[in-house]
């Protein structure tokens, strides 16, 4: 049974034993669970390298894969790994000796990044883009030296919906993170198993767990972030109406391309009458005819 003490991996000892507490645990494993198995991600005797920051959303992610392996459910090698990329004040020893602690095997990779961001970036931008672009081709290079086969990241729910009206307002295209796929060399995949879980969650997770939280923004450079301005309009919504990023995101797994205005995704031109076709009626909801 998922409450039984005996049989909890080491990140889990220490759980509060409250009702709400097992409520929240029971829904994030199931919900990553359900994503992995509906995003083709296993592959049996794959080895896998979680990525860890250090924030909320990594925990959440290290402790459901390993909580999933322990009982069967994820037949992978899990291998954590933290890249330390020279931010200023950032606790170096915090992860190792929290990784030590639980058993997980790991690996913790310096790198400065840092420096070559600051030196390429001009004052004022912000550094989040080359810093990504910087940390995942070193996660890439790493995946390959440790034999993996997949580059296992802590992206939620709700990142990806600011991601798809961050694409929506300043990219101009229908876009965000898919929950699987494979990178520009085509040698790894990139998965987020956390795809289906809610931000809300994970923060609840970490901080009853009390994991060791290293804050995201050391490096001074997370104000006025698009990002944010998003997840203000996200908030705001869902204040008003609850439950509407989930209707949002569901959304996004159900995608109509016949309704959409993109002929690479529909052939509009071929379209004949007489042809089995939606209909919109009403509020804009289409009903087969």
């Amino acid at each position: 049974m998922l409450d039984d003490l005996d049989d909890i991996h080491p990140l889990f000892h220490g759980a509060p034993s409250s009702a709400s507490f097992k409520k929240l645990r029971k829904r994030i494993v199931r919900q990553t669970r359900e994503a992995i198995e509906q995003y083709g991600m296993i592959d049996r005797g794959a080895r896998w390298l979680v990525c860890l920051s250090g924030g909320k959303d990594s925990y959440t992610l290290l402790a459901v894969l390993h909580e999933l392996k322990w009982r069967g459910l994820l037949p992978v090698d899990l291998l954590a790994c933290n890249l330390d990329q020279g931010q200023p004040n950032f606790p170096a020893t915090v992860l190792p000796e929290f990784l030590e602690k639980m058993g997980v095997e790991h690996r913790i990779e310096y790198q400065d990044t840092y420096s070559v961001v600051k030196e390429k970036v001009p004052a004022g931008r912000t550094y989040c883009a080359l810093c990504s672009r910087l940390r995942r081709g070193n996660l890439y290079r790493i995946a390959r030296e440790e034999g993996c086969s997949a580059v296992v990241l802590g992206h939620h729910r709700d990142d990806i919906l600011e991601t798809f009206f961050m694409n929506l307002f300043h990219g101009g295209r229908l876009a965000t993170m898919p929950p699987k796929l494979v990178n520009e060399e085509g040698d790894l995949f990139v998965y987020r198993p956390l795809a289906h879980v809610a931000e809300e969650d994970c923060e609840k997770f970490a901080k009853s767990m009390n994991y060791p939280i290293i804050p995201c923004d050391l490096c001074g450079s997370q104000d006025g972030l698009q990002r944010q301005q998003v997840k203000q309009i996200l908030d705001q919504w869902e204040k008003n109406s609850p439950g509407r990023r989930q209707v949002m995101f569901r959304a996004l797994t159900n995608i109509r391309p016949s309704h959409m205005l993109d002929p690479k995704l529909f052939d509009f031109a071929g379209l004949m009458r007489g042809t089995e076709q939606f209909e919109e009626i009403g509020n804009d909801i289409p009903k087969l005819r």
